[in-house]
């Protein structure tokens, strides 16, 4: 077996590999032909003749560009297209190069193609080249050392033992999760774990299997890097297949809008083309489930999905056509999470993820030197005493939980504030006052609560307490049969349950002589805090004297 296979690709003939793994990582060979590209000239045709249709003039050149081919490969192809009478030279272009556009045979042509698959972008790899890819470059991943731990982590804080924990999680490259209070750079965490292995991998723009086309290149998770190396060490963009983009180790982020539809292969019946899920597009680098265990389905459900790929480091996935894939699954998962561990999943998945690992508020050190941080990167002079005072009035004193967020965010509203006030920016205290009660709502808010704690606790009513609803203004007529029930009615009927319909006059109508608002309607609740209840209005002389009928319940 080549030593650059791993568990997916071992089963591959060895006369099926093509040059393009070396002794220390993957690169993607510019192709000399089409055979070599791996991609059907139908597919290279489609793609053509529907960039014409949708442009109309282009150059070889430009298309070149577009489907990230070789030009000599488009110029062979442009050439058969041209006999098959499908396009044809428009004008003449600098460069010895043409304009070309199709003719009516090729619109037709364009439109049977866009009927069948309409997809326009960069060539497809195949889908053989992906998988050698992800294991040489998954298994170019480096062991972690202390010293590259540190160095990766250099622009936040922490505690030193915590490293301790970390280090080896990730040497593991196994599940992961990060537990503890938001707003503590758990995301940000999982960006500098990902930086930890490794500069810039390979990963191309489209891969094709069984002719469907697979669209994974995604700007929103892959950060492209400015110029490739070759192999040999030279700056140049002529070396490499231009249908693989070079990107930093992905760090895939997603949070409670993730559904398993996010984890599966996704048809777009109207291109047919499908979208690759994220744990594909995270391969060699980090995937981080946020806030994990509030997402809208259950976690067991989301987690029974990663057992086997937790396991045995790859996945499965279905195509439209029934194919079934089986793909490498190299990635480090973090799953960052408020609650507790043990309270989200069983102890079958707990095996599969061994590493839990807690991101603590910082201490006060901490918090100082995020401020003195924050300072330096909102150019202000830094004064520790003004950020002492903070700590003093605004979180010991109504024991508020510090967060790592804090100092960043609160700089964030003095400079507002500075700027509304055509101030310069400086670190005052009562600038970081009016920060505070913005945010945190001028209500201080204890840790691991939601109240004032110099607040009164509130109270809690018994069960069957009444609620005011709808009072009914004066004159409103109401439904037939209904009579003023006294209060005693009306406590009795709450402590059964029932509710009582709106209270009015003898004669059908709401009486408002002393009390425009007399009337109302009473229900059953569960117990609420008592300060929630409205206070019970008084009720008129003719409701405490009128005759009490039985009400139904509504």
């Amino acid at each position: 077996m080549h030593p650059k296979l791993g568990p997916v690709t071992a089963a591959l003939p060895d006369d099926a590999l093509p040059a393009v793994l070396n002794e220390s990582a993957f690169w993607p060979f510019e192709p000399k032909s089409i055979e070599e590209a791996g991609v059907s000239e139908m597919v290279l045709e489609s793609v053509t003749l529907q960039i014409f249709l949708a442009v109309g003039t282009l150059t070889g050149r430009a298309l070149t560009e577009r489907i990230k081919m070789p030009y000599r490969i488009i110029e062979q192809l442009l050439a058969q297209l041209r006999v098959r009478q499908l396009i044809v030279h428009a004008r003449p272009a600098p460069l010895n190069d043409f304009y070309y556009s199709l003719t009516e045979n090729g619109q037709k042509r364009a439109l049977s193609y866009q009927a069948i698959c309409s997809y326009t972008g960069p060539a497809p790899v195949p889908l053989m080249d992906y998988l050698l890819s992800v294991d040489a470059q998954a298994s170019s991943f480096e062991a972690i050392t202390k010293d590259r731990l540190v160095e990766s982590l250099e622009g936040i804080t922490y505690d030193p033992a915590w490293l301790d924990f970390i280090g080896p999680a990730i040497n593991s490259n196994s599940g992961i999760f990060l537990y503890g209070p938001p707003g503590n750079g758990k995301t940000t965490i999982a960006k500098c774990l990902a930086a930890c292995r490794g500069e810039e991998i390979w990963i191309p723009h489209a891969i094709i299997d069984d002719g469907m086309i697979i669209k994974f290149f995604d700007s929103a998770y892959h950060q492209v890097s400015n110029r490739p190396i070759s192999h040999s060490g030279l700056v140049t963009d002529q070396e490499h297949d231009r249908r693989w983009i070079r990107v930093r180790r992905p760090t895939v982020v997603v949070g409670g809008e993730l559904t398993m539809e996010h984890l599966e292969m996704r048809h777009d019946p109207r291109s047919n083309t499908c979208e690759a899920p994220i744990q594909l597009k995270s391969n060699c680098g980090c995937l981080l489930i946020d806030d994990f265990g509030r997402q809208r389905m259950e976690p067991a459900e989301l987690l029974n999905r990663w057992i086997i790929p937790l396991e045995n480091r790859q996945d499965y996935l279905n195509l439209p056509t029934g194919k079934k894939l089986c793909v490498p699954f190299e990635q480090i998962i973090l799953f960052s999470t408020n609650l507790q561990p043990e309270s989200l999943v069983d102890e079958a998945f707990m095996r599969r993820v061994p590493f839990k690992i807690q991101i603590a508020d910082p201490t006060s050190e901490e918090f100082m030197e995020l401020f003195r941080r924050a300072c330096e990167a909102y150019e202000i002079t830094w004064r520790p005493q003004v950020v002492e005072e903070l700590i003093l009035k605004q979180y010991k004193k109504f024991n508020r939980a510090m967060r790592r967020c804090h100092p960043r965010d609160l700089l964030h509203q003095v400079r507002c504030l500075c700027t509304y006030r055509n101030e310069r920016m400086e670190l005052r205290s009562d600038d970081l006052e009016i920060a505070c009660n913005n945010y945190f709502g001028n209500q201080p808010i204890a840790s691991g609560s939601n109240r004032n704690p110099a607040a009164p606790a509130p109270q809690s009513a018994p069960v069957g307490s009444p609620r005011l609803e709808l009072p009914v203004r004066q004159g409103d007529r109401l439904p037939d049969g209904l009579k003023s029930p006294s209060r005693s009615t009306l406590a009795e009927a709450a402590q059964r349950g029932t509710t009582i319909g709106s209270a009015s006059s003898p004669s059908g109508y709401a009486d408002g002589a002393s009390n425009p608002e007399a009337t109302y309607r009473l229900t059953a609740v569960r117990p609420i805090p008592a300060g929630m209840i409205p206070p019970l209005p008084q009720p008129t002389a003719s409701q405490l004297n009128s005759s009490v009928n039985p009400m139904q319940a509504q």
